[in-house]
């Protein structure tokens, strides 16, 4: 069986009926710009799919057709160099709508790090439904205009911050995130590799590990199963992503 499922976007994969009214994304990501009662005419062009983990669903330089939102699961994005180097440019969950190419061809892959739910959308008939509703565009491009503020933090985090402050800011954005969507701050989960922060962050494998125990030797975080992260000194961790508290 292929890695990578399509169904339509009404069923889930084992084929019970999944309508875009109930999904548990929409209301953070820009489906949420269509009316209740137009979410069929959205569910219509739609196709759902499933990329298992370490599987492709979006790669690089392929022709850009489709925009794709996440419902569930976490997707590594990243670029390769000409020598075959692989730069992690950042991590996609459940509510981010990726495909925002501003040419024909996809700027970067997306890769499965667990299993991935999407909607996939056709690029043309996407357009129709835009023009139906203007608001959808809008959010289309509050989010192009939330990655463009990703970059230059990243930008910021790859040429002037150390390893600790990298390693700092990845676990404040992370629970930031994990907040966002439970609703409260608790335990998270980083169901990415160490070598996957490694890459995204600029450093070895050895140098997360040894900053991710340190910080845990210094009680600012917790760490358990290898992928479960609290932060247990939030101050001082704010302070080092930052810049102003260095210890």
């Amino acid at each position: 069986m292929s890695a990578v499922l399509d169904f339509p976007a009404g069923l889930h994969a084992r084929g019970t009926l999944r309508p875009c009214a109930t999904c548990r994304v929409r209301r953070m990501s820009v489906c949420d710009a269509i009316p209740e009662a137009d979410l069929a005419r959205l569910g219509a062009i739609a196709i759902g799919g499933v990329a298992r983990p370490g599987k492709l669903f979006i790669e690089e330089s392929d022709p850009a057709t489709a925009f794709f939102n996440i419902t569930s699961g976490t997707a590594r994005l990243y670029k390769l160099l000409p020598d075959g180097r692989r730069q992690i440019t950042g991590f996609a969950n459940g509510g981010n709508f990726l495909g925002l190419a501003v040419s024909d061809t996809y700027a970067f892959s997306a890769e499965a790090i667990d299993t991935v739910h999407y909607c996939r959308f056709p690029r043309t008939r996407l357009r129709v439904l835009m023009h139906d509703f203007p608001l959808m565009e809008e959010r289309l491009l509050k989010f192009a205009s939330i990655e463009l503020v990703a970059a230059q933090e990243q930008m910021l985090l790859l040429g002037r911050k150390s390893a600790r402050e990298r390693v700092a800011s990845f676990l404040i954005a992370r629970s930031r995130l994990d907040a966002a969507a439970q609703g409260s701050r608790s335990p998270f989960v980083l169901p990415m590799a160490r070598g996957d922060i490694a890459d995204y962050l600029g450093l070895t494998i050895e140098t997360v590990v040894r900053t991710l125990k340190r910080l845990r030797d210094e009680g600012m975080i917790e760490v358990s199963n290898t992928s479960t992260v609290v932060i247990r000194d939030r101050t001082s961790m704010l302070g080092l992503a930052e810049g102003s508290h260095q210890l």
